[in-house]
C-alpha cells in the first residue's frame, strides 16, 4: 500500500461527511408530515448546558401531524417550550402537564415552493463541498506526479476519485429529488 492509498480513504471520509451534512441539512426542512427527527437539531438550554431535545426529552409521533413530547424533569418543561418556539420551525407548543404537543401546520404553496428551493440549496452545497474533495485530490495526484509517479499510476487514481465523485453526486441528486418529492407532496 503506497502512500496514496490512506489518502483515498481521507477523500472518501471527506465525501460521504458532505453527504452526512446534507442529510443533516434536510432534518430541519418542515414538510408538513410529523417526524421526531425534525426536532434533531432542537438544543436545550438544561443544567447548565446546552443539550439535543432528545437528551431531556422523549418524542413520539401519536398522529400524522402531532409531536409529543414528554418532558423527563419538570423543571425543564419553560426550557424545552423556548427552545421550540426558537427554532426556527415554525411550531406552537401545547403544554399540558409535563408533555408538549406540536401540531404540524400544512404548508402553502408558496412555503412548500420556498422549502422545495432551500432543499436545492443545500443540495449545490453539498455538490460544491464534494469538487473541492475531488479538486483537494486531483491536486494532490499531480503533486505526487511532479515528485515521479508514473503517469498510468496518475490515471488510475484520478480514475478512482472521478468515480467516486460521479457516485456521490449521484447521491445527493437521489436524496434531493426524494426530499423535493416529500415537501411538494404531502
Amino acid at each position: 500500500m503506497n502512500e496514496f492509498d490512506l489518502k483515498i480513504n481521507d477523500i472518501e471520509k471527506r465525501m460521504s461527511g458532505a453527504l452526512t451534512s446534507l442529510k443533516n441539512d434536510f432534518l430541519s426542512l418542515r414538510t408538513g408530515r410529523a417526524s421526531s427527527s425534525m426536532l434533531d437539531p432542537v438544543l436545550v438550554e438544561v443544567y447548565g448546558s446546552k443539550l439535543p431535545l432528545n437528551q431531556c426529552a422523549s418524542i413520539t409521533v401519536p398522529e400524522s401531524r402531532v409531536l409529543s413530547v414528554n418532558v423527563w424533569d419538570v423543571n425543564n418543561i419553560s426550557m424545552v417550550e423556548k427552545a421550540l418556539i426558537n427554532s426556527g420551525l415554525g411550531l406552537n407548543p401545547q403544554t399540558e402537564g409535563n408533555i408538549i404537543r406540536l401540531l404540524i401546520p400544512e404548508l402553502n404553496e408558496e412555503r412548500r415552493k420556498e422549502l422545495a428551493k432551500l432543499a436545492s440549496t443545500f443540495a449545490e452545497n453539498a455538490k460544491i463541498a464534494i469538487r473541492n474533495v475531488r479538486k483537494d485530490g486531483m491536486d494532490k495526484i499531480k503533486k505526487l506526479r511532479s515528485e515521479g509517479m508514473s503517469e498510468d499510476e496518475a490515471q488510475v487514481w484520478s480514475d478512482e476519485i472521478q468515480d467516486m465523485t460521479d457516485k456521490m453526486i449521484l447521491s445527493v441528486d437521489s436524496l434531493q429529488k426524494e426530499k423535493q418529492s416529500e415537501i411538494v407532496t404531502f
